[in-house]
């Protein structure tokens, strides 16, 4: 897998300096990407995806802080989160921009170190945010402690389910480094505190609503004593949720704890479908990111790790205005 990537990324590399482009499956928002040619007031933010509503909520936290300071942005992502090459020709294209900074949220932590050793060459500081990449060049990273919000989620799914009984998990990601803090908070927490729950099995959706679902129908039919899912991110919870809609399953039979924010996962909190779930601060990451990549350009060292926090929402906290500043839709 690792020189897998490797090659991938070198490849990556080539491809973007001989075509000058980005990928055509690639979304570009916040700006000419093209606009930040050696300025050392423009920071390119490359995110891991725009599939879902968290990155909405990023790229506005960071457009508010760059407004604020007065700083160009350029706000991209591939397509979806399993478009690791598609992340990289954009990684690529930003250092060929020669941007003040750069921010990276790394979809594969491996297949993105050839390019953060091209960016410090090319002498541009590089911050992290919400995922980092095995490489000593990025100054710091913005994100969730994921494990830490992987625990809570379990701790909460345990009150739920009354501390015993059969559950599975719904992840998007075995590589990305996110996905597997938060499966590993949540697995970690249910051996370590609750021996009478079991985990009957961990699939794979990469985010994707419907491969969640169709992964949710298949867990529910194999184990009709399942008391409860966990859905890692956004895409995965909602497959979840349309899985048990699509099978019609009394309310209540199954409990789901989900992921991320977003109006369906709202929604599905209001009507009683979904227990409850896990949110970030991600318009808190954008702004902490662009923050630090402004702090980099002044030559100033930036906060090693800024942890902008989780919090547990269901119907009896969602107006709470702690709770409500952190939610998005």
């Amino acid at each position: 897998m690792n020189l897998r990537r490797t090659i991938v990324a070198g490849l990556a590399v080539l491809l973007a300096s001989v075509a000058g482009c980005t990928s055509g499956t690639t979304v570009t928002e916040g700006g000419d990407p093209g606009a930040g040619g050696g300025d050392k007031k423009s920071i390119a933010l490359i995110s891991k995806g725009f599939q879902h509503q968290f990155w909405q909520a990023v790229k506005q936290g960071a457009q508010e802080k760059a407004d604020e300071l007065g700083y160009q942005l350029t706000f991209e992502g591939p397509a979806s989160e399993t478009e690791v090459d598609a992340q990289l020709q954009m990684f690529q294209a930003a250092i060929d921009r020669k941007p003040g900074a750069i921010g990276f949220a790394a979809l594969d932590p491996k297949a993105c170190i050839p390019l953060m050793d091209q960016a410090k060459q090319a002498n541009i500081p590089v911050v992290e945010f919400d995922a980092g990449c095995d490489s000593e060049v990025p100054l710091n990273i913005s994100k969730t402690d994921s494990e830490a919000a992987g625990a809570l989620a379990a701790d909460h799914m345990a009150e739920l389910i009354g501390g015993a009984g059969k559950i599975g998990i719904v992840a998007h990601s075995q590589v990305n480094s996110t996905a597997v803090e938060r499966r590993d908070g949540f697995v970690n927490r249910m051996k370590e505190k609750y021996a009478e729950i079991e985990i009957v099995d961990t699939q794979y959706g990469d985010g994707d609503h419907l491969k969640s679902s169709d992964i949710a129908k298949s867990m529910i039919a194999a184990h009709p004593d399942l008391k409860g899912l966990y859905g890692t991110n956004e895409g995965s919870a909602i497959g979840i949720v349309n899985a048990v809609g699509e099978l019609n399953l009394e309310q209540g039979k199954l409990t789901i704890v989900g992921f991320d924010s977003g109006k369906a996962q709202i929604d599905a909190i209001k009507s009683g479908v979904m227990a409850g779930a896990i949110t970030q601060d991600p318009i808190g990451i954008g702004r902490s990111t662009v923050e630090s990549a402004v702090q980099a350009i002044e030559g100033k060292t930036p906060e090693k790790v800024i942890d902008t926090g989780s919090y547990w929402y269901d119907k009896t906290n969602l107006d709470d205005p702690k709770i409500a500043k952190v939610l998005y839709q």
